[in-house]
């Protein structure tokens, strides 16, 4: 089989696409891979590389819109970008991020806006944060049929309660909540949990406890899988780089030293040359 430039091989065309039984299965089998992305053209690439599942985040409420956190993104912008990565995506399990305010008013309203997801942002499943306080949600739409996937540790649309992003789990009252609300997630139907920002010891002792699986990111290597905001593994988002990220290269970089060249030629006059354009020279 050929390989990429990076020496892998390419995941085949009539690779099946990847569902949430599947995932459930993994757990103890294989490490899964799961990214944002935020658009068509991102989503097109990362689903090429056979990421197993691709979030579209609330995070672009930061990385692509400018806000300062991820509390001003709305369920319209949400679905809109949703729309695009699943028109990306032949291959990933594409996963809606419940935005801020969209499932903690009640019931009847989680459920009508993970409906949404499906129904007109054509992603397979919803993430939504929280534990004790948000098992009636969770329980209700995994009952109307979607599947949900669980955020615990650092909530980012708990900031405000939470004082900042800051390490969660830290000491045994801290840990022991964790592992409780890992299990009752687990109890009320999520087929997977991500693990943000918590110790790695605790990390490991939730993934030990519940059957499904955890979703690490700056959870340390004993979770299932793990997830980075993909303009942070790429160097596309410089406002701050935490310290769980690793970047394995530097695109805004690149762009930046790419945009500048093609300035420069056009002061200077080399560009557009005569390979780019139509007809017999200008005299």
């Amino acid at each position: 089989m050929a390989t990429d430039s990076t020496g892998h091989s390419p995941p085949s065309k009539a690779e099946p696409k990847v569902t949430v039984p599947g995932i459930m299965a993994a757990k103890g089998t294989k490490k899964l891979t799961m990214l944002t992305a935020y658009d068509y053209s991102t989503a097109l690439w990362v689903d090429r590389a056979g990421v197993d599942m691709i979030l579209v985040g609330d995070s672009l409420a930061m990385v692509m819109l400018g806000h300062e956190d991820t509390l001003s993104v709305t369920m319209e912008e949400m679905l809109h970008h949703t729309r695009a990565v699943a028109r990306g995506t032949r291959r990933a399990l594409v996963i809606g991020d419940m935005p801020f305010l969209s499932y903690q008013v009640s019931v009847e309203q989680a459920v009508e806006n993970a409906g949404r997801f499906l129904k007109e942002g054509r992603a397979q499943a919803v993430k939504l944060e929280g534990g004790a306080a948000v098992l009636k949600q969770v329980e209700a739409i995994v009952a109307a049929g979607i599947p949900v996937q669980g955020h615990l540790g650092l909530t980012p649309q708990s900031i405000a309660m939470l004082g900042g992003f800051k390490v969660q789990g830290k000491g045994e009252e801290a840990a022991k909540k964790l592992v409780d609300d890992a299990v009752a997630l687990a109890q009320a139907g999520c087929f997977s949990l991500v693990l943000e920002a918590i110790p790695a010891t605790v990390a490991q002792r939730i993934t030990q406890t519940v059957p499904i699986p955890t979703i690490g990111i700056g959870a340390g290597a004993a979770c299932d899988g793990q997830v980075l905001v993909v303009h942070d593994l790429v160097g596309l988002f410089d406002r701050f780089v935490p310290r769980f990220v690793k970047q394995y290269d530097q695109l805004g970089r690149r762009l930046y030293e790419a945009v500048c060249r093609y300035r420069q030629e056009v002061e200077s006059g080399a560009f557009p040359g005569p390979e780019h354009t139509f007809g017999p020279p200008v005299q």
